[in-house]
């Protein structure tokens, strides 16, 4: 059997990084809608809407919005909720794991997201794979500057919760 979060470099992205806080903190910011809308999209763009139903097969949604007022949402289902360590989530689906009727947003692709967090020498290791399905949709999000805007995010998220360290 395959682990849902094997990988595989032709169709997969992969993002990590150490950072200076708990685990609490980075699962807090993923987990708590009004937390996540202040850092999850590089700035000057901004997320306007969240929604977290923290379960498998709860909702994940989010809005956000261009300096420009372009509107881009998200809808996806969680596929995994182990608390502080690994949090799994599908645009693929939506709550309840139902497939989405047409694509959820202007990236039209699906993607599966895979965040694990463990402990390292003072601070977190954050781990994000992000499994597509194929190599072409892989590109294509690398392309759109995964690696850059998935840095923005953490340094975001980050700054974002440092005060409660």
């Amino acid at each position: 059997m395959i682990a849902i979060d094997a990988f595989d470099p032709e169709r997969d992205l992969l993002f990590e990084r150490v950072v200076q806080l708990p685990r609490r903190l980075i699962w807090k910011a993923w987990t708590e809608p009004e937390t996540l809308m202040k850092w999850f999209c590089p700035r000057p763009w901004e997320t306007v809407s969240c929604q977290i139903d923290l379960w498998p097969g709860g909702r994940f949604a989010t809005v956000m919005r261009s300096p420009e007022g372009i509107e881009v949402a998200g809808a996806h289902s969680y596929l995994v909720v182990e608390p502080e360590s690994r949090l799994i989530w599908t645009s693929a689906l939506t709550a309840g794991f139902r497939p989405h009727a047409q694509p959820t947003s202007d990236t039209d692709f699906v993607f599966t997201v895979a965040l694990t967090f463990s402990d390292e020498a003072g601070g977190t290791r954050y781990r994000a794979h992000v499994m597509h399905a194929t190599p072409k949709a892989r590109q294509r999000h690398e392309d759109m500057g995964f690696q850059e805007g998935w840095s923005t995010a953490l340094d975001q998220l980050v700054e974002a919760m440092a005060g409660q360290v």
